[in-house]
């Protein structure tokens, strides 16, 4: 696959600047990186957006995760390798992205689990890469970038 843009990190540098916020305020909601990255790869995982899938293992590894886990993301519900938390956030992260699915999105269910595990910073933050994840899923498959080109 060849990207449409031929550079991805011109164009209006107002929006790169604002994305850089909110990927600050995302490290600084005391989220384990770990945790983030398997979010991003989840999340990404659903949208198809090979960039990101393959910029989210690279980040996994960077904080420090395993090959393990980040290639069984995927299955998380039958694997062993993801703490009640995890699987609080994954849970989280599935629900808000699959809306387009016709899915009932985040249930008081989901909601009340992830409250158990996080505070609220850390909720926000979680929220936020959820959402900048989708953000970014969208123009990747928009443009067509391909994994491994920009990021990782």
């Amino acid at each position: 696959m060849e990207s449409r843009l031929k550079n991805t990190n011109t164009g209006n540098p107002a929006v790169w600047t604002g994305i850089q916020h909110l990927q600050k305020a995302i490290a600084a909601g005391g989220v384990d990186p770990k945790l983030l990255a398997l979010v991003h790869l989840r999340v990404s995982q659903i949208n198809s957006c090979s960039a990101c899938v393959h910029a989210s293992v690279a980040g996994g590894k960077r904080a420090g995760d395993t090959d393990e886990r980040l290639h069984n993301v995927a299955a998380w519900r039958e694997a062993p390798f993801y703490t009640d938390a995890e699987r609080a956030a994954l849970t989280l992260a599935e629900a808000a992205t699959r809306l387009q699915d016709g899915a009932e999105g985040v249930t008081d269910e989901i909601w009340d689990e992830v409250n158990a595990h996080f505070t609220e910073e850390q909720i926000g933050a979680l929220n936020l890469e959820i959402a900048l994840t989708n953000f970014f899923n969208r123009i990747n498959r928009t443009i067509k970038e391909p994994a491994g080109r920009t990021w990782g």
